[in-house]
């Protein structure tokens, strides 16, 4: 029987279209989802939109538009966008849907029959576009007097009536979790902010906005919409119907990872296992906070204006090319650049050049002198024996490293293969050879594509198929338990001219 493993990336919010940085998340998450599936996982794949709250209601205002007719227009196009990016996801929540309001109202409940929610007064600063509330020793005085948050967004001074979670109550179990648990928040340097946060001193915290149309009203008293951070958060047990004790909720929580923004750890990894500890329900195994992707040195944002469309992206460069520079190019948990100049030549360099010259020249071989089947594998030397090796090698090096969520490090191991290869291929000159020598180095060389192309599926997703389906590889011979001798090319198989899969840009 598989095991389970769920990942979820953060419900994307719907005060403006999907950017680059959107995409970034979603392919990541997908990238593991893929690794997992193909490594013989049962695997669960959610992402979403998060619908709710005042900045949402105040855009669509500005839009002449119900709230409802804006989201649901904004939401299509995320979940396009996953489309659009070969992401392979199993579901897509929102936030607006009834299975939501059903477990929010749930979830709300169990916190309340805990003695964990009580009705007061809220005096505070609050930032429209973070949707969060702020300290005052976390409050900025800009040079004109004006009162910014963290973040650099605008707060404003708010009295009102609100309902509080004891936040407070739960300090000390969650610096005890940490401690426990010292991979729930990676990377490290993010656990010691979370931790020093935590550790400053935990103050109970807002969890309703008073007559705000635009969300999920608290039963016993409609007067207040349950705060867009219980709502949104809840999406994660939702989306598994929490609520009916599903066999989808008993199977995959809890989730293994969420990758998430570095910008909202601090609601995923502290209030959120807050809110579940209320609830007597199981903390996630991981929160995962990955970097921003920088435009010119800069966060790329909708305040600031200088997003960029990844629609726009994929029909530059192609969906494949994206996914490779965006996976590639960054350590998973580090702040990434993005400009036309680094995307072109990261691929071409490395998918151009190096993988898609590679399979170009040996499969043109193959289909010419070998007349239109997989080669005949011969007596190997050792120049054979070690690219094989190694490249039988790749996979228990690459398991490791996609378990540590080192995505970047897990590709290049596999281009550290290709470059072996082209090395091999260009030195032992296989157009030279007489026929038996020349048979074996192009199975040899066919060999190490069958297993790169694998490996590479989870990352250049249509491509790594169009390899595979060149080297004309059974589709129920495409899974990492594959990558192995007992899998090896089989020779005298037919087939088709071989095509250029990695045009330059």
């Amino acid at each position: 029987m598989s095991e389970y493993f769920y990942i979820s990336t953060a419900i994307s919010y719907t005060n403006g279209s999907p950017h680059i940085g959107h995409a970034y998340e979603v392919i990541a998450a997908d990238a593991i989802a893929r690794f997992k599936r193909l490594d013989g996982y049962n695997v669960f794949f959610l992402t979403g939109t998060d619908e709710h709250g005042l900045k949402v209601q105040q855009k669509a205002k500005s839009l002449d538009l119900e709230p409802q007719v804006y989201v649901d227009k904004v939401s299509k196009e995320f979940r396009r966008l996953t489309k659009y990016l070969n992401c392979s996801n199993n579901d897509f929540i929102r936030t607006t849907e009834k299975r939501h309001f059903r477990n929010v109202h749930s979830l709300w409940k169990k916190l309340l029959e805990n003695g964990d929610i009580y009705l007061d007064q809220y005096s505070g600063w609050y930032s429209i576009v973070d949707e969060a509330f702020y300290n005052d020793d976390e409050i900025i005085k800009s040079e004109n007097n004006v009162m910014i948050s963290p973040n650099g967004n605008t707060v404003e001074w708010i009295n009102e009536q609100s309902y509080f979670f004891r936040l407070s109550k739960y300090q000390n179990k969650l610096i005890d979790f940490y401690e426990k648990n010292e991979d729930f928040i990676l990377p490290k340097s993010r656990m010691n902010e979370i931790k020093n946060f935590v550790e400053s001193g935990l103050k109970d915290i807002s969890i309703s906005r008073k007559n705000i149309n635009w969300g999920i009203p608290v039963e016993e008293n409609t007067e207040h919409s349950i705060y867009v951070w219980l709502d949104a958060l809840t999406n994660y047990i939702s989306a598994l119907d929490w609520d009916k004790n599903s066999e989808l909720f008993q199977n995959f929580w809890p989730a293994n990872i969420h990758v998430i923004g570095k910008d909202i750890s601090r609601f995923h990894a502290v209030f959120w296992p807050a809110f579940l500890f209320s609830a007597g329900i199981d903390t996630p195994k991981m929160i995962f906070s990955h970097g921003f992707l920088l435009n010119k040195g800069e966060k790329m944002s909708k305040s600031i204006g200088n997003t960029v469309d990844p629609f726009e992206m994929v029909k530059m460069y192609g969906v494949d090319q994206l996914r490779f520079y965006l996976l590639s190019s960054t350590p998973f948990g580090k702040d990434g650049n993005y400009s036309h100049e680094l995307i072109k030549n990261h691929s071409n360099a490395m998918l151009s050049n190096d993988l898609g010259n590679l399979s170009q020249r040996c499969l043109k071989l193959v289909y010419t002198k070998c007349e239109e089947r997989t080669p005949i594998k011969g007596i190997f030397n050792k120049e054979d024996i070690d690219l094989i090796n190694k490249t039988y090698d790749l996979y228990p090096k690459c398991v490791n490293l996609m378990n540590d969520y080192q995505i970047h490090s897990y590709i290049n191991e596999v281009f550290n293969i290709v470059s072996d290869a082209n090395k091999y291929f260009s030195e032992q000159k296989p157009w030279k050879l007489d026929l038996d020598r020349m048979y074996t180095v192009l199975w040899v060389t066919c060999e190490v594509l069958r297993v790169i192309s694998i490996m590479l599926q989870p990352i250049i997703t249509e491509s790594a198929s169009k390899l595979l389906d060149s080297l004309a590889i059974n589709l129920s011979e495409r899974s990492f338990k594959n990558c192995n001798k007992n899998y090896e090319l089989k020779s005298g198989v037919k087939i088709t001219e071989p095509e250029a899969i990695f045009p330059r840009i």
